[in-house]
């Protein structure tokens, strides 16, 4: 019985080393396949052997679908988890879309698909995620697009899901794949003027996903751990800057820290790739590790089964925190 007793202990001990006992792993959100060395161990640590890699964007332009961003690869970048396509597709992509355009769109989103796994000589699964922030006015041409992609890949397409889509997804359907993945983040518009954190409001989250432990498909669970900036003008307009860190901005004599996340500009001048006037506000929005853990907790009294897919795999986010 002692050693039994010795041995229940060792379990437990063993796994509060673990901060979190969901495996994980990372999407890959840049145009250009390449890690440094701190990215390299990150993905090496994680358990999943997968890599959500963002192939390229699908934006209708003078009335034509086009790729935009579409993926290119460093010659030294090397890894061995398999590479997932994730395919992101305006919502405005879908308005008045007819059933021969839903066909032509599928076929050349496979095809560039299939020439882009070529060109990176990666290896790449059988999965194909698409990411669309569908609503009810786009729902029957999305699960449509869906359908048919399936038929034309023969793979396994997933898609992402966002919080609206679950609250109310018994108004506006299901789509018709195998599994989601829940995007938990993005709980408010950032160019609205609001005192929340519009990448994760925890309090916001829990409010769409009461009865998520209701949503009928298999789902794994996306984390936000990035980073921006809220610029705000003169006129009270708003205008992002991805990637943007407090320590970006503590550092610079062109800034001045007014509170704890905002500051104002105090010279003309292009910054961040933007050109900023003086006075201009700018606010940093980041995730703390407490409003992961929050996350993490609310979520396990719904799923018990899920893997995380952390967004997104950057040295300058993923040292901030316990993964």
């Amino acid at each position: 019985m002692k050693k039994l007793f010795l041995f229940v202990i060792l379990i437990f001990l063993t796994s509060c080393d673990k901060i979190n006992p969901h495996n994980h792993t990372f999407y890959y959100w840049r145009t250009n396949l390449s890690l440094n060395q701190a990215e390299s161990d990150a993905l090496k640590k994680s358990e999943i052997p997968l890599l959500y890699t963002r192939f390229f964007d699908i934006d209708k332009i003078n009335g034509k679908f086009e790729p935009v961003g579409v993926i290119t690869k460093e010659a030294s970048f090397t890894t061995d988890k398999k590479i997932v396509p994730v395919i992101f597709i305006k919502n405005e992509v879908l308005y008045d879309i007819t059933p021969d355009e839903i066909n032509f769109l599928a076929k050349s989103i496979n095809n560039l698909i299939n020439r882009k796994s070529k060109e990176l000589q990666s290896k790449i699964t059988d999965e194909i995620q698409i990411d669309c922030d569908w609503t009810a006015g786009t729902n029957e041409q999305y699960f449509d697009f869906l359908e048919v992609f399936k038929d034309i890949s023969h793979k396994n397409i997933t898609c992402t899901l966002r919080l609206h889509q679950v609250r109310d997804y018994p108004l506006i359907g299901v789509p018709p794949v195998e599994k989601v993945y829940l995007m938990c983040y993005a709980t408010s518009s950032p160019l609205e003027n609001s005192t929340k954190n519009s990448i994760l409001d925890v309090p916001t989250l829990k409010n769409y996903l009461q009865d998520l432990n209701t949503y009928p498909l298999k789902m794994d669970i996306a984390l936000p751990i990035y980073s921006w900036g809220i610029i705000t003008n003169h006129l009270g307009k708003h205008k992002l800057i991805n990637a943007l860190s407090l320590s970006d901005l503590k550092n610079n004599i062109n800034f001045k820290q007014i509170s704890g996340n905002n500051f104002e500009v105090l010279n003309d001048g292009f910054y961040f790739g933007i050109y900023l006037s003086k006075g201009f506000n700018v606010k940093i929005e980041s995730i703390k590790q407490e409003d992961l853990n929050q996350t993490l907790d609310f979520i396990n009294d719904k799923l018990t089964f899920y893997n995380i897919v952390y967004y997104q795999l950057d040295s300058r986010f993923i040292k901030n925190y316990k993964l």
